[in-house]
């Protein structure tokens, strides 16, 4: 199975977010094998306005391959859920509550993957909420031996940079104790810290999409500001070959 995995678009309504994103999206369609999926892990709108999730609904409709999605800090949930979620009518009104964590469940090419909500409405740090947890270990029951890969917003591991490692995954603990004993859980996919990075968390890879929208600058790269406006849009192209195992491909946009 091949995946194409890209994050943090922040599209605001401006045009160099939108080009930004419009080129990764170009280059997604043109490949050569079409990837089984493309993961979008969070932070799709800069502020979480309806415009903003109607800019990203026309965008990702482009590709012609399924999107799978998942909120990020600056995504708001219930504007999310109106604007990206394939909700018929009003039914994203309709929901007991359009605030609630949004976490969904999908099958492609033979592998469980699970879009999971790990903001916290209103603050740039992350957790998963006793809900999410406990719906993530009911649907891992439920799949059994199917191989199923988790895929949210913010790392939960340290990033050695002194900003983003104060907005990562809160309660990462409690993520890890529920991953603990399941072989079927290959790799970790996330986004949030707009670089490229790979390491391992409870035993398995963790992977880092770079950002779409600029590239975090690290504490030993030279420069000011926290980020890079001016580096290429970026994405990671995941290989999974039914055993259980991972490779990671990480490619810049020109």
């Amino acid at each position: 199975m091949l995946l194409a995995h890209i994050s943090d678009l922040h599209l605001d309504g401006g045009a160099r977010a939108a080009e930004r994103a419009a080129r990764v999206v170009e280059y997604i369609n043109a490949l050569s094998r079409r990837p089984d999926a493309v993961l979008v892990t969070g932070d799709i709108a800069d502020h979480g306005t309806a415009d903003e999730y109607a800019e990203a609904a026309a965008l990702l409709a482009r590709i012609d391959v399924p999107v799978l999605t998942c909120p990020g800090n600056h995504d708001d949930r219930a504007a999310y859920r109106k604007g990206l979620l394939d909700l018929p009518g009003d039914a994203a009104k309709a929901a007991p509550d359009p605030y609630a964590a949004v976490n969904r469940l999908h099958h492609v090419g033979g592998y469980a993957i699970l879009m999971l909500d790990s903001s916290i409405p209103g603050e740039d740090a992350g957790a998963f909420d006793d809900a999410t947890l406990d719906w993530l270990g009911r649907t891992l029951d439920g799949l059994g031996d199917t191989p199923a890969l988790p895929a949210f917003h913010h790392p939960p591991a340290v990033i050695h940079h002194e900003y983003l490692d104060s907005t990562n995954l809160t309660n990462a603990e409690r993520f890890a104790e529920l991953l603990a004993g399941r072989d079927n859980v290959p790799a970790v996919l996330v986004g949030h810290a707009h670089t490229p990075a790979a390491t391992t968390f409870a035993g398995r890879p963790l992977l880092i999409a770079p950002g779409v929208t600029s590239t975090l600058r690290l504490p030993w790269e030279s420069g000011e500001g926290l980020v890079n406006h001016t580096a290429p849009p970026g994405i990671a192209f995941h290989v999974l070959d039914g055993e259980h195992r991972i490779m990671t491909h990480f490619r810049v946009v020109e």
